[in-house]
């Protein structure tokens, strides 16, 4: 077997799997810490090094089938729907990771492994296998910027999003901080995407925006967290209604990431590319 074939979607169980043991693992030893102990005491510490370093283990072994599928395929691994769900869960035990060492909320871990593991399982048992080709509106270079920063932004918004249900059930004025530093980061790197997808459009079809469903759903998801970040930059509407929002928003977010796809209007999507 050749050096390039050496990784293929037929390995990816035993990473999936080893990815989900580990933060699995790295979330029970942070939810083992006892409500009394002193964060500053060497027992609180000792678990959250092993955590973390757990957690971090976990966000390597997709690292490395990542970095094996690129060069297996000769190109990024971002052109399909499993495959960007490799990225999503990716991301989305970093984000975990990200929440736990700013706010060490120690249940965090164990929603995103729980989040990730979602993902992992659906590319297991439906890796959506496509060849190595890239089509000529792929072979550009905004493609992988464009992509991993969305998937990147995914993946802080869907953290925002398991806060933003946590907040539904406990009146921990934190939480909401959380969320809101979660939905900046998110919002960021959203819109930096949006403006590269425009450029991108420009280059491949000519102009920026089409009204294409994707791009309607990506506007409708954008403005959808812009009014979640107005309400509470001004101190409006109540705790209950913002977390429902951005639930609500989340909600968006996976109709442009994925649902779009059943709408019969994208079925002559120009961003469907798996065809």
């Amino acid at each position: 077997m050749g050096r390039s074939e050496m990784i293929s979607w037929d390995n990816f169980i035993w990473f999936g799997i080893a990815a989900v043991v580990l933060s699995a693992a790295g979330a029970v030893v942070s939810m083992c810490a006892d409500d009394h102990w002193s964060q500053s005491s060497l027992r609180y510490m000792r678990r959250r090094k092993a955590a973390i370093s757990l957690a971090l283990a976990s966000v390597a072994a997709l690292a490395a089938f990542i970095i094996g599928l690129w060069i297996s395929l000769g190109r990024p691994p971002l052109r399909t729907m499993g495959e960007t769900r490799l990225w999503y869960s990716f991301f989305a035990l970093i984000a975990g990771l990200f929440t736990y060492l700013r706010w060490r909320y120690r249940w965090i871990l164990s929603f995103s492994t729980v989040l990730a593991t979602v993902f992992i399982m659906i590319n297991i048992f439906r890796p959506e296998i496509h060849d190595q080709t890239l089509m000529p509106a792929l072979q550009s270079p905004w493609f992988i910027p464009h992509v991993t920063v969305y998937m990147f932004s995914y993946s802080f918004l869907g953290c925002a999003f398991l806060l933003a249900v946590a907040g539904l059930f406990t009146s921990k004025n934190n939480v909401m901080a959380a969320a809101d530093t979660l939905v900046y980061i998110g919002m960021a790197f959203l819109t930096f995407g949006m403006l590269s997808g425009a450029l991108w459009a420009k280059e491949a079809w000519g102009h920026y925006w089409s009204w294409d469903p994707k791009e309607t759903w990506a506007l409708v998801t954008w403005l959808s967290y812009m009014l979640y970040i107005h309400l509470r930059l001004f101190g409006t509407g109540s705790r209950k209604v913002l977390c429902l929002l951005l639930i609500f928003c989340f909600i968006c977010l996976q109709m442009c990431w994925w649902g779009v796809n059943y709408l019969p209007a994208a079925q002559d999507s120009i961003h469907v590319y798996n065809r």
